[in-house]
């Protein structure tokens, strides 16, 4: 498989984690990434996150890294 860029929305955050949706994964079953994740990988503030527009990283199916859109 080939790396490929794909847009990734925050939905809320829950905990020490966040809920993403994807072109793949919708609100009724979204993807959970670590929240400090996303802050190290994109440098953006814990409260900036909720309904930010990133861009996901994927390789081989899985999600390698977040970067602001």
């Amino acid at each position: 498989m080939s790396t490929e860029r794909i847009p990734v929305r925050v939905v809320l955050l829950f905990g020490d984690q966040a809920e993403i949706t994807t072109p793949h994964r919708d609100h009724s079953d979204p993807e959970r990434v670590p929240v400090d994740r996303l802050v190290r990988e994109t440098g953006m503030a814990r409260a900036d996150l909720p309904g930010a527009e990133l861009v996901a990283v994927v390789d081989g199916g899985d999600l390698v890294r977040f970067e602001r859109a």
